[in-house]
């Protein structure tokens, strides 16, 4: 007689993640029909500086348009934190609370370096090329996180290789580093006329957090 041993399946939860994926279309989708002439712009922004031409203005900044797809950044990029970090052994991409630690870090994060960039520029009375230099790194960091949602839907339902692991984040770096490129070509005469300051922030807001952010994650 054969001795079956039954092993219970586990099947980890993945509504919450469906749900927020969900919400974040219905946020695009929202966004697209209240501002569709900004928003058809918005999504030649790679190809065409037309965006950041007519948006430049800093009242842009808290609008409703930027206010929406910032909360789908932040859920975008969470969900892609997350999944490396699953890739490398370090959490579970199913477990909603290391989600909900990921987005909470990364929303105070973000809002909280925006405000000390406004604080040093008013201290550096350089507010001007400061909002401007952040609107348009908030306008490419925007667009990033919509281009990983498909991605992140892909790595979370599916198991991905090294590879593809890898030729992402480098995707993403590449992209960052364009948009400071670009940044850097349209506001040239502010960054001239403000070279030391521009040095300065982007020593301390730039380049000083992520290191900090990397150096915790490795020690932990």
């Amino acid at each position: 007689m054969i001795e079956m041993i039954l092993n219970p399946r586990i099947i980890e939860p993945k509504d919450w993640a469906t749900f927020l994926f969900v919400f974040s279309f219905c946020l695009i989708a929202i966004t697209k029909t209240a501002f569709e002439t900004r928003f058809n712009d918005f999504l030649r922004i790679l190809v065409s500086d037309k965006y950041i031409k007519v948006y430049k203005d800093t009242s842009h900044l808290m609008s409703g348009f930027t206010i929406l797809l910032f909360l789908v950044q932040v859920v975008s990029f969470s969900f892609f934190i997350q999944i490396i970090l699953d890739h490398f052994g370090y959490i579970s991409k199913y477990d909603w609370i290391s989600y909900l630690r990921i987005f909470t870090f990364f929303g105070v994060f973000v809002l909280s370096k925006f405000l000390i960039e406004k604080i040093i520029a008013t201290t550096f009375t350089i507010e001007e090329f400061a909002e401007q230099f952040n609107l348009q790194k908030v306008s490419y960091r925007t667009f990033i996180g919509m281009l990983l949602l498909p991605v992140n839907i892909y790595l979370f339902y599916n198991n991905a290789s090294d590879v593809l692991i890898y030729c992402i984040i480098v995707v993403i770096l590449i992209i960052n580093l364009l948009t400071y490129l670009i940044s850097l070509r349209i506001y040239q005469n502010l960054v001239v006329g403000n070279l030391f300051y521009f040095i300065l922030y982007l020593c301390a807001l730039e380049i000083a957090p992520y290191y900090f952010i990397y150096y915790l994650i490795t020690k932990i």
